[in-house]
């Protein structure tokens, strides 16, 4: 008498394994900065900083290529830590944010890279102009909980542009050539977020 094999595959059975449901995770705006760095002078660079970021990612804690971040950023918070010239990139020169009051980061994909990299692909939209930047991103940390039991965890992401890509094309020309203000911006984004304990329900599946 032949064997029965009793042990069906798990697709002859018409079950499937669910995939871990993404939680929401919000930025914690007190500990989350946006770093930026620009040639002055064709000599040196001037380091400066946006806080006031607020915004959620969708991640399930595993699975990297369903990482889904929205992102904002209050322009009215960034410091040189020279007034005048802050008041000046607030201005029309500028940001001008009587305007434009925000920056904002919506992705829309994952490149994955070496373990603990990969590229978080999405729509940049500053001074009333949207184009696409490829973010660098380490991370994301393992999450660990606080003294309070919060989860939390972190990342830092870092994205090159052009500034004139954005119509932030203001400059002066020195008498011994070349220009006050570099074109190129460096963004570094320094991230922590909390889980805020709510899961998307379930897609129902088709009947």
């Amino acid at each position: 008498m032949h064997k029965i094999n009793l042990i069906l595959p798990i697709a002859m059975l018409g079950l499937t394994v669910a995939p871990a449901l993404a939680e929401t995770w919000t930025i914690d705006g007190k500990h989350s900065q946006a770093n930026f760095k620009v040639r002055h002078m064709m000599v040196s660079n001037v380091n400066g900083t946006i806080s006031g970021i607020k915004g959620a990612a969708e991640y399930d804690g595993k699975n990297i290529a369903g990482l889904k971040v929205n992102a904002d950023m209050d322009i009215n918070t960034i410091s040189t830590n020279e007034a005048g010239r802050d008041k000046h990139l607030r201005g029309a020169d500028f940001f001008d944010t009587e305007k434009f009051p925000n920056m904002s980061f919506k992705s829309k994909r994952v490149v994955k890279g070496s373990k603990g990299k990969f590229k978080l692909i999405g729509d940049l939209t500053m001074h009333g102009v949207t184009k696409e930047v490829a973010l660098a991103v380490e991370g994301p940390t393992p999450v660990i909980k606080d003294s309070k039991g919060q989860e939390r965890f972190g990342a830092s992401a870092t994205a090159n542009i052009n500034r004139k890509d954005f119509g932030l094309a203001y400059n002066s020309v020195l008498e011994a050539g070349g220009v006050s203000i570099g074109d190129k911006v460096q963004i570094t984004l320094d991230i922590e977020l909390t889980k805020d304990g709510k899961k998307p329900s379930p897609e129902k599946a088709p009947k």
